[in-house]
Parts: C-alpha cells; sequence; structure tokens
C-alpha cells in the first residue's frame, strides 16, 4: 500500500515539468508591476471623497485663518519632512547617485520620520475642534491618497 501512494506521489501527472513551473516563477518576478492597481486607486478616490464631502481645503483655510499655532506649527514641520525627503531624493540619489543614503547618513531617517509624526499630531490637534474623533481618520486617508498619487508618478 505505501508503494502504491509513493508510485502515485512520484508519478504526478502534471502538463508543467519543474523546470518549466521555475522559468515561469522567474517571468513572474521579472515582470514590473503595474502601478495602478485597486489598492491604489481606493486610496487615491477615498482621498478625492474625502476632500469633496468634508469640505478639507475649505475647513483648512478656516483654520489657518484663525490663526491656529498648531495648524502652523504642524505646516512648519511638515516642510521640514518634505526638505528632508527631497534632499535625500533629488540631490543625494539622482544628483550625487548615492543609492543607499540611510547607510552613509543614518539620521537622516529617523529625523524625517519623527518631524512628520510630530506634523501629524499637530495637524490632529489643529483640526480636531472641527471633525472631532473622524479626524485621524480622514489625515490618514488624505495621507494615503497623496501617497498613492505620487507612486503613480513615478
Amino acid at each position: 500500500m505505501t508503494g502504491k501512494r509513493e508510485d502515485t506521489f512520484l508519478h504526478n501527472d502534471s502538463s508543467t515539468s519543474p523546470a518549466e513551473e521555475e522559468s515561469t516563477a522567474v517571468e513572474k518576478k521579472m515582470k514590473p508591476p503595474t502601478r495602478l492597481n485597486i489598492h491604489s486607486a481606493f486610496w487615491i478616490l477615498a482621498s478625492i471623497a474625502v476632500t469633496y464631502y468634508f469640505d478639507f481645503f475649505k475647513t483648512v483655510k478656516e483654520t489657518m485663518q484663525a490663526d491656529s499655532w498648531w495648524l502652523a506649527s504642524g505646516t512648519c514641520l511638515m516642510a521640514v519632512c518634505l526638505s528632508v525627503a527631497f534632499y535625500c531624493i533629488l540631490y543625494l540619489e539622482w544628483y550625487c547617485g548615492i543609492v543607499d543614503y540611510d547607510a552613509q547618513y543614518p539620521a537622516l531617517i529617523p529625523i524625517t520620520t519623527a518631524t512628520f509624526i510630530a506634523a501629524a499630531i499637530c495637524f490632529n490637534v489643529a483640526l480636531w475642534p472641527v471633525w472631532s474623533f473622524l479626524t485621524p481618520l480622514l489625515l490618514f486617508i488624505q495621507f494615503m491618497g497623496v501617497v498613492m498619487l505620487v507612486s503613480l508618478l513615478g
């Protein structure tokens, strides 16, 4: 009985050989993924919906006119975060050709992360009186929409 089980296991009647399966796997690995997929389209559309239905830009404008120190602080911190990111991408990677800039400049990634988290906290505090407990959710949806839109560009 064990001989028959081994026999059927060893003589599998599949239409592809292991070499063909391996070459198919290699071809799948080499094929670049499409930039626009369901995941990125969902976040972009969700961000557009939040912008439209919650009057996002109007609310931010009104909060700016109310002299919100939290919004001003968040904007400054986000400017620092984006400046470090653009320095890494544009100057170090594209101009200097340093691909592994986090190994040569290990402080850049933690600085960018810390300033982004601080900016997110400031934005949440500034907009909390408007949207209350929905504020973190709305800001996260906007963030993901922007990230997915940028990922489509390059």
